[in-house]
């Protein structure tokens, strides 16, 4: 992954903090939602969505995403449970859409799931149907090591399979966590789906998803993709466990968190972004990387090879948005 900014995309492009579910059922809530600041807007067709309205969920969601810029942010969707019989519609329906700039997949067990979604994208375009499917899988790797960068830009390879980011919620999915982030090319990131994982392990407390959230982690950049953003804080009149939760998960290695109200963006920004510290730690680092190549060693002893330098970056990439 790249850890520096792209020439013309901004921090929060490249590096997103805050990514907002917005239900599809409800427009308004979503136009809300493109404008309140979320670096990502996220309009939820599963959970957030009653059966009765996911016909009108999809329907008002592709009118949306006709439009090639259909807010100031980008829109991801997520598409109902792949083993159900709304997902295949969906994905085919919101495929090619000039608006989209990624599908989120829940409840992810495995490679297969993975490709079936992007077979069911390369059916809405039978022209590009057959290729380059098995690339992916057949490697074990993304075509694209920097492909995780960022909230992803609509098309995830070159066979018009969106940007596809795929939710771990089971036991399965978490074993399974490398494989899934290197299943295809478009393949651009992964996360935990908390609430329903905490069900399947029987967990309760904080100590029994240390493990599933580390394993996260290192599997997203293993994979050479972004680090992953934590699930939802649930309790959004908690602010003083968001922000508690939020240091704890930066602590883990994840960067940035997907919200359920708007209430929560400015709380999950300013605990992911760096301290004046941190910001003169990597200024420090950079000095040091321009005056020599290869690992150097800064004044006060501390190591610094092109890993550590990497990291300065986006230390410096995230400070730069704090104006």
């Amino acid at each position: 992954m790249r850890d520096d900014v792209p020439d013309g995309a901004t921090a929060a492009e490249s590096f997103p903090l805050t990514w907002l579910y917005a239900p599809g059922d409800r427009p308004e809530v979503v136009r809300k939602a493109l404008t309140s600041g979320a670096d990502v807007v996220i309009v939820d067709l599963e959970d957030a969505v009653a059966p009765e309205r996911k016909t009108y969920a999809l329907h008002a969601t592709a009118e949306l995403l006709a439009d090639p810029r259909p807010g100031p942010v980008p829109v991801h969707v997520r598409v109902d449970a792949l083993d159900g019989p709304l997902a295949a519609a969906e994905v085919r329906a919101l495929t090619g859409l000039p608006g989209l700039a990624g599908l989120r997949l829940p409840k992810v067990d495995g490679v297969a799931d993975v490709v079936r979604v992007a077979q069911w994208a390369r059916e809405a375009h039978p022209s590009t149907a057959g290729a380059g499917d098995s690339a992916g899988a057949a490697t074990g790797s993304s075509s694209d090591p920097g492909a995780g960068s960022g909230a992803g830009s609509g098309a995830g390879s070159g066979d018009d399979v969106p940007s596809l980011y795929a939710l771990l919620e089971s036991a399965l999915g978490i074993e399974n966590a490398f494989a899934v982030a290197t299943a295809h090319p478009a393949v651009r990131g992964i996360a935990l789906g908390e609430a329903d994982l905490r069900a399947v392990l029987g967990v309760s407390g904080e100590a029994g998803l240390a493990w599933p959230r580390s394993r996260t982690v290192v599997a997203a950049r293993a994979a050479g993709l972004a680090p992953p953003p934590q699930s939802v804080y649930p309790d959004v009149a908690d602010a003083e466990g968001l922000a508690r939760s939020c240091a704890e998960g930066r602590g883990l290695g994840f960067l940035g968190r997907t919200a359920i109200h708007p209430c929560q963006l400015e709380i999950i920004e300013r605990a992911y972004l760096p301290t004046r510290q941190e910001t003169e730690a990597a200024e420090e680092i950079m000095k040091a990387a321009a005056a020599g190549a290869g690992a150097l060693a800064l004044p006060d002893g501390r190591f610094v090879d092109a890993a550590v330098v990497a990291g300065a970056r986006r230390t410096l990439a995230l400070a730069r948005r704090r104006g």
